[in-house]
């Protein structure tokens, strides 16, 4: 039977660790600034919809949704959404993630190449990360090369997209923190808080593309290995 557990495991559980670590750092940080009003007295809402009219973007909507970091932005629907400490407050925390959103919301009009290359893709990674599974596992319990050798190409697929996902969500802060301080939106002393709160959750997908390198890689080592016996 191919062995399934592999030396990168190792790897693997460090970049998990990571994963953890950055989902409490976001939440920590977002708490933390959430405490600190912005001393414009925008709510997260108001910040959105000022840097939306900017951007010409008047027929996006903004709505308030439940839960606690659910901010998003839907590109099909065309609807910024925030959550309700985000959308009603007037922290540094609430303007930082809704502008964040509005970031995606301006790549989409603007057709940002790595947006349009990650909507392209999200059919098909759908598909492949629901059936890679299943075809790794099986491959592993009947020491079928083949099943791994397609688990293996699937999973790459759902790999990549977490890699381009990277970009997107880096590019969609970085719109965010120039427009706001270039629209006045904070002032020169608050750029280190909203800085602070971009990259907190800049590294949740830093860890999760992480993790999933570090898998794929493990499954292309037993894969190779196993056909050189």
């Amino acid at each position: 039977m191919i062995g399934f557990f592999h030396p990168m495991d190792f790897l693997i559980l460090i970049a998990f660790g990571i994963s953890l670590w950055a989902q409490f750092r976001v939440k920590g940080t977002f708490n933390r600034w959430a405490e600190v009003p912005n001393m414009r007295g925008l709510t997260g809402y108001e910040a959105a919809r000022r840097m939306l009219d900017s951007q010409g973007l008047h027929d996006v909507p903004i709505e308030p949704v439940r839960g606690v970091l659910t901010d998003h932005y839907d590109p099909i629907q065309r609807v910024v959404r925030l959550s309700e400490p985000v959308y009603y407050e007037r922290s540094i925390s609430a303007v930082s993630v809704a502008c964040h959103e509005v970031g995606h919301a301006i790549q989409h009009a603007q057709h940002y190449p790595m947006l349009v290359l990650r909507h392209r893709m999200f059919p098909v990674v759908r598909f492949a990360s629901g059936i890679a599974p299943f075809l790794l596992i099986a491959g592993f319990l009947f020491n079928a090369l083949n099943l791994i050798g397609f688990g293996i190409i699937f999973f790459s697929a759902a790999v990549a997209f977490q890699l381009v996902t990277l970009p997107v969500e880096f590019n969609a802060s970085s719109r965010a923190r120039d427009l706001m301080i270039a629209e006045g939106f904070i002032t020169h002393e608050e750029e280190r808080g909203v800085a602070k709160v971009l990259n907190a959750a800049a590294w949740t997908y830093v860890a999760a593309a992480l993790i999933a390198l570090l898998e794929l890689l493990k499954y292309i080592m037993i894969f190779t290995s196993a056909r050189e016996e």
